[in-house]
């Protein structure tokens, strides 16, 4: 491809290069282009053979030369090049099988410009603190995450500013320390941790900065220019550590650093993105659990959350032994707390002293026994609760509303679900999909991927935390109620349709509803409950039940919601008749044709005849 010469040229800086590039769209110009070095070497490559076929193995030995690298390696040093050219990704071609090649007009030269140094007589020279670090060493190993810390290297050779997200928790600050120090020696560069969490004044991010870079500039001249100017093409790594409570002021900075500091690579950490230019946003897995129903010791073993269990386990009690009628009840914690990697430890801790029988019966209120955490942690580090605590109070009220009303639903749950619960807190549907779409971004609402349609759902630890709150304020019974009519009205109209009580199609739509369709329930024959919802919804989802083979279930909630219909005169006899016949099919699908009159012991109330 070969763009018009009299179009404008727009010039990508990175490092001591610059790549003139003539453009259909001119961008700003002289904008740094936010890859990093291994990024910008296979550009480099590219570029010099503009127009020409260059392999994938001619690529990795220019690049890693005399070092055995995975082709999933370079296909993420290739992405980053594509998103750093944008609207001209294009020019960037894939020769399936075989290689890249870069289309256009291209020129590389070495830049004659570099960023003016700063003053000497005001910091400390850059040259005195090569390839040293003030990250503090590790205190235990990193259980479980090999796979994921060689990702992220590979990221942070491809892109210059990587954030990681997600709940508190989940190993963000050791994993981002466990990655920058093994890529100190691979970049050359020195390293600075810059934690955040003591702030309370975004004013105060710049100097925070400074004082981690050992700057000593003025107090009133500290700015995100300034110390810009200051790094200049000093080849740094800097990890901006507890970002959510400050972000957009991390965020400003880090834009800053970026575009005017080529040689600067920043790693973040955050419940939420930066969401700056070239950012890359990696949001970090809770540890793998066992699968529900393998007790086998080596499937329970092969899990990165069992695994950091025992060590911790034993690092608290040298003499405790794990045997295999043990492995059951430790894959239960694990499952149970969602692979989260501090919750466990809080869980292996209390194992060594009370057992493992203690912890799996202490679950129900698990924020009051995953206590105790490391002296020296953040105060916030130091329970479950408080960690939790942490990341609710950044919410806005309308967010803090929803997520204490999702936490009602017992798994995922779609958009228009969450809707039509949430009106009743006289919340839009506008600002309830807003809000999950901040939680979502806050990493307190994950996207469940599992079936077809997009739905949602809260990690089972933050639904517990997040129905504590619903309790704490009285609203527990109000969104059971809610959640109850939605579960209904969603139903009932559609499946006690004549035309469409046969149809497999829609049985099938409302497969997902289940646990929706438990929860409901359960709470509409409780004391403060709504019999005739219940029975309406039992005797609409009883076809959904049979299509799933559930019999024995549709059996116990037809009898369920029969046996409380006897003593409850306002409710309609053909109620009672699809429940009837709901039953008679179960028996019918467990027993066989014939069985029903023998086995059906149900009265009709005084004056009404049972049904036939």
């Amino acid at each position: 491809m070969t763009v018009p010469a009299q179009e404008e040229r727009a010039v990508y800086e990175c490092g001591p290069w610059e790549v003139d590039l003539t453009r259909q769209e001119l961008r700003a110009r002289g904008v740094a282009v936010p890859v990093g070095a291994r990024a910008f070497e296979i550009l480099q490559t590219l570029v010099h053979s503009a127009g020409v076929l260059v392999t994938k193995d001619e690529l990795m030995n220019r690049v890693w030369p005399g070092v055995v690298v995975e082709e999933n390696t370079l296909q993420v040093h290739i992405s980053a090049v594509r998103k750093a050219l944008g609207s001209d990704r294009k020019m960037l071609q894939t020769v399936s099988g075989r290689g890249y090649c870069l289309r256009g007009s291209w020129l590389a030269r070495r830049s004659e410009r570099s960023p003016a140094p700063a003053d000497r007589d005001e910091m400390l020279a850059y040259s005195e603190r090569q390839s040293t670090s003030n990250f503090p060493a590790p205190l235990s190993e990193m259980v479980g995450r090999a796979s994921t810390v060689q990702h992220l290297r590979d990221l942070l050779l491809a892109y210059r500013t990587v954030t990681l997200t997600g709940p508190g928790g989940i190993g963000k600050s050791m994993l981002a320390l466990e990655v920058a120090r093994g890529l100190l020696p691979i970049l050359g560069v020195f390293g600075r941790l810059i934690d955040l969490a003591p702030l309370s004044d975004s004013r105060l991010v710049p100097s925070a900065l400074a004082s981690a870079l050992g700057l000593r500039l003025d107090a009133d001249l500290i700015s995100a220019g300034a110390l810009a100017k200051a790094i200049g093409e000093s080849h740094v790594l800097l990890i901006f550590d507890n970002c959510e409570h400050i972000v957009d002021a991390v965020a400003k900075l880090a834009e800053t650093l970026v575009q005017f500091c080529p040689r600067t690579t920043i790693l973040a950490t955050s419940r939420e993105p930066l969401r700056i230019d070239g950012e890359y946003i990696y949001r970090v897995p809770p540890l793998d659990v066992p699968d529900v129903g393998r007790d086998e010791p080596t499937h329970i073993l092969g899990h990165g959350a069992v695994e950091l269990f025992i060590k911790r386990m034993n690092a608290a009690d040298s003499e405790l032994s794990t045997n295999a009628d043990a492995l059951p009840l430790i894959a239960s914690i694990c499952r149970h707390l969602d692979g989260i990697p501090l919750a466990i430890e809080f869980a292996a801790a209390r194992a060594a002293r009370l057992g493992l029988q203690q912890v799996v019966a202490g679950l129900s209120d698990r924020f009051a026994l995953l206590t105790s955490g490391r002296r020296t942690a953040l105060s916030r580090h130091q329970t479950l609760r408080a960690t939790l605590d942490w990341s609710y109070e950044l919410l806005s009220e309308t967010e803090q509303i929803v997520l204490r009303q999702l936490a009602i639903f017992p798994t995922a749950f779609t958009a228009d679900a969450a809707v039509g619960v949430l009106k009743q807190r006289r919340l839009d549907g506008s600002a309830v999909i807003d809000s999950i779409a901040n939680l979502v971004t806050k990493s307190l609402v994950v996207l469940d991927k599992s079936g077809g349609r997009a739905r949602w759902r809260l990690l089972e630890t933050i639904r517990a935390y997040a129905n504590e709150k619903l309790a704490e304020r009285g609203e527990t019974d109000m969104a059971q109620r809610d959640h109850a009519k939605y579960i209904r009205n969603l139903i009932v109209p559609t499946i006690c349709d004549s035309k469409s009580r046969s149809s497999n199609v829609d049985l099938t739509r409302f497969d997902q509803e289940i646990d929706n369709v438990r929860t409901a329930l359960e709470w509409s024959f409780s004391k403060s409950g709504d019999v005739r919802l219940g029975a309406e919804l039992t005797a609409a989802y009883a076809p959904v039940w049979l299509h799933l083979s559930l019999t024995a279930e549709c059996r116990e909630r037809c009898e369920r919601a029969l046996t409380i219909l006897g003593s409850a005169s306002d409710l309609s006899p053909p109620l009672q008749v699809q429940l009837y016949i709901s039953l008679t099919s179960a028996l019918i699908f467990d027993h066989g044709a014939g069985s029903a009159d023998k086995i059906l012991p149900y009265e009709a109330p005084r004056g009404r005849r049972r049904p036939g």
